[in-house]
């Protein structure tokens, strides 16, 4: 459940988690300016639970999400909640997060998982896919995608996030066939790592599916 309320819209000061620039260039003689963003690598994580056999994902309120699906004109402070509410913004998504921690990205991946997921994996069972670009239009940030098998024995926790931090997330549970279900789906408010992470598993581990 995710109760949103007193919805209001700012202009961004400060932030430690995206600065905005610009790049000048010239590009086959062409002078060029572009707005950018930096932001923070990440990881995400696609979850096989084998002892149940069911693929484990979470489930957050993404403000970018919802605020992209409210009508320009309707982009008002306060956003009428009831009319748009916040389920506009629930997005299903990997284990994920943000790389802000001198540490090796499988250790990254592990703490997201245990945080997250409530899985306290073995840093052998963790297994690094690839590595692709995010955002290319105005970050370009580097995200690099892992694989995990987990069990019910390594359930320390029931996960959910942070909540010291204001971090609120649903862990979901979908079997093979109702992942791959997904796929045929024409919209679902999910991240392209999502949709990358379904077809790889589909295609490398369970291609009988």
């Amino acid at each position: 459940m995710f109760n949103v309320s007193n919805v209001s819209i700012s202009k961004t000061a400060n932030s430690k988690y995206v600065k905005p620039f610009s790049i000048n260039y010239t590009l086959n003689g062409f002078k060029k300016t572009w707005d950018l963003i930096e932001t923070h690598n990440s990881v995400s994580i696609v979850i096989y639970n084998h002892t149940r056999n069911v693929l484990v994902f979470v489930k957050q309120f993404r403000p970018g999400v919802y605020i992209n699906s409210i009508p320009e004109e309707d982009r008002v402070s306060p956003i009428d909640t009831n009319k748009y509410p916040s389920s506009l913004g629930v997005t299903l998504e990997l284990c994920a997060g943000i790389i802000d921690k001198d540490k090796p990205l499988e250790q990254i991946a592990r703490e997201e998982i245990l945080e997250e997921c409530g899985y306290d994996v073995p840093l052998d069972k963790i297994r690094k896919i690839k590595n692709y670009r995010g955002a290319v239009g105005f970050a370009g940030e580097h995200q690099t995608l892992f694989y995990a098998e987990v069990t019910d024995n390594m359930k320390v926790s029931q996960g959910g996030g942070v909540a010291e931090e204001g971090e609120f997330v649903e862990v979901v549970e979908k079997t093979l066939p109702e992942a791959k279900q997904m796929l045929e789906e024409e919209t679902f408010n999910s991240p392209p790592e999502f949709l990358y992470g379904l077809l790889w598993i589909f295609h490398y581990i369970f291609p009988n599916v």
